[in-house]
């Protein structure tokens, strides 16, 4: 394992998920049967701690939750993973946030309403605990957040993170066309699925083609590195080097495999690209791994519960993933 790996610093949310299984989704005013029932820990910002922290990352997750008996399930389960949580707050008054989430058994693909509760109490005030913790850890390097809090205190945590020098990385999910783009002059990288990447740039990319449009349109507004997600096609990868107009680009396929729960699967890639490159991983090899880890978390029902940890992916088979981590 490696011992000179950076500290990841998660700022942002933490929700409850109910999921419910079923064979198709039901249409408007119709109650349908399902097939199967689970709930687990969830959240974007939580996600993607948990799947970089069961690769063996040291990560410290700052966020809020309610009051309510999902609160302590969720912190529970950070922790479990190996994910410092000092920095979660519980909130007075407030519920912890929900996903209510349904599954069809065609293709594993899901529709959700999240109700973010706690999460809307994250404000560029508690973005100043972000400069505690990421001074409390001596090699802090990456500071990663995504847009399902307030982006005033995404902005400010960002603001104070290169003030502090480490690597920032936004993953702009769930997608909101009225996201603050101001952020982005602070932002390093930012990974994108086809949704996200039209709602901030006005380009679609449904495809290789288009996403390389998208990506280079997002490097035109600040960050080094662009990535744009495909699903089952897998990743591209842009980067422009520093004080260079030249861009490169990369195409970075998915294995083919029997999706069960796309639930989750792409805060499962980003928090494990996050690991490999606190790990020291390059950055196209890290996102390689990183679709396939991601790949096969499709491949379980549930959200954090469908990641593999390091132990897991090594005695699978898939050693090559975590070699260097």
């Amino acid at each position: 394992m490696a011992q000179n790996r950076k500290k990841i610093v998660v700022f942002g949310s933490i929700v409850h998920d109910l999921i419910s299984y079923t064979s198709r989704f039901p249409r408007p005013g119709e109650s349908i049967r399902g097939n199967s029932f689970h709930q687990g820990a969830g959240g974007k910002g939580a996600n993607q701690a948990v799947a970089a922290a069961l690769l063996g990352a040291n990560v410290a997750m700052i966020g809020k939750v309610g009051d309510d008996i999902f609160a302590d399930f969720n912190i529970a389960s950070m922790q479990k993973a190996g994910v410092e949580t000092s920095a979660v707050e519980k909130v007075a008054g407030s519920t912890t946030g929900t996903a209510t989430i349904t599954v069809s058994e065609a293709g594993g693909e899901n529709s959700i309403v999240v109700t973010l509760g706690a999460n809307l109490e994250m404000s560029p005030v508690t973005a100043e605990a972000a400069e505690t913790v990421i001074a409390s850890f001596r090699s802090a390097g990456i500071l990663l957040c995504q847009a399902e809090i307030p982006d005033a205190a995404t902005k400010k945590a960002f603001e104070i993170g290169k003030k502090r020098g480490v690597t920032t990385f936004l993953n702009p999910a769930p997608g909101d066309p009225h996201l603050d783009q101001s952020m982005l002059a602070f932002v390093d990288i930012i990974c994108v699925n086809e949704n996200e990447a039209k709602f901030i740039t006005g380009i679609a990319a449904p495809n290789p083609a288009q996403a390389e449009k998208a990506a280079r349109a997002m490097l035109e507004r600040g960050p080094m590195v662009a990535i744009v997600t495909l699903g089952p096609q897998g990743c591209l990868l842009a980067e422009r080097s520093d004080g260079s107009s030249e861009i490169v680009v990369s195409l970075l396929p998915a294995e083919s495999v029997t999706a069960v729960d796309t639930t989750g699967a792409g805060d499962c890639f980003c928090g494990s690209f996050v690991a490999l490159l606190a790990a020291g991983i390059p950055l196209k090899e890290a996102a390689r791994r990183a679709v396939m880890i991601a790949s096969l978390s499709v491949m379980r029902k549930g959200t954090q519960s469908s990641y593999s940890s390091r132990a897991e992916l090594t005695s699978s088979g898939f050693a090559d993933l975590v070699v260097g981590i």
